[in-house]
């Protein structure tokens, strides 16, 4: 399997970001965000699924973060679809249960072609210090929208807004790593009956 990289810059008005991500790497991270409960959380992908990744990113956080965090959402989906490539030899599910003390969550997900959300999540409060919780929704959303992906998101416990969070990002990295991880036995083959994804 050639090695499984991407760069991807996403300029609008609202944001201007770049994302460099290596699929086959030792979750190695950097990120400039701006909003710094994000990346806490993006590190949490990296290092759990063995992905390095390098996200910079400037926003109107003068506004709110939201066009921030759905924007990096969105690119990293780009980036990872990119360096995923066509797909053959990987295992394409990959699902993950992961506590943090009281919480538990669970992500289960499919390089299916198809873009899916089903977030099933209640945090116990709103604000994570400064950070607006409703928009981790809005992060998967456009992640899952340009990754292609479907994603099954299911927080079955937790007292702790930020534990909560964090067992999601963490499980989130864990489904990704066996999603994409190369099947010796399926080398070459696509991991479809349809012959496609």
């Amino acid at each position: 399997m050639t090695q499984r990289t991407a760069e991807i810059e996403r300029n609008t008005l609202e944001t201007q970001i770049k994302i460099n991500i290596n699929l086959d790497g030792n979750g190695k991270a950097s990120f400039a965000t701006g909003v710094p409960l994000l990346d806490h959380m993006l590190d949490q992908i990296a290092r759990h699924g063995l992905i390095d990744m390098d996200i910079q990113a400037h926003g109107d956080l003068h506004i709110d973060a939201h066009h921030t965090v759905e924007d990096i959402g969105i690119a990293l989906g780009q980036a990872v679809a990119k360096a995923v490539g066509d797909k053959k030899g990987i295992y394409r599910y990959g699902h993950a249960y992961v506590p943090l003390d009281e919480a538990l969550s669970r992500v289960v997900i499919d390089f299916s072609g198809r873009p899916g959300l089903f977030y099933n999540v209640t945090f116990t409060r709103g604000m994570i210090g400064s950070f607006d919780v409703d928009l981790f929704h809005e992060f998967f959303q456009g992640f899952v929208n340009h990754a292609q992906v479907t994603l099954h998101i299911d927080n079955l416990k937790g007292d702790n807004a930020h534990h909560i969070a964090e067992t999601i990002f963490k499980a989130l990295g864990r489904a990704m790593r066996m999603a994409i991880t190369a099947d010796e036995r399926m080398a070459g083959i696509m991991p479809s009956t349809k012959g496609t994804l």
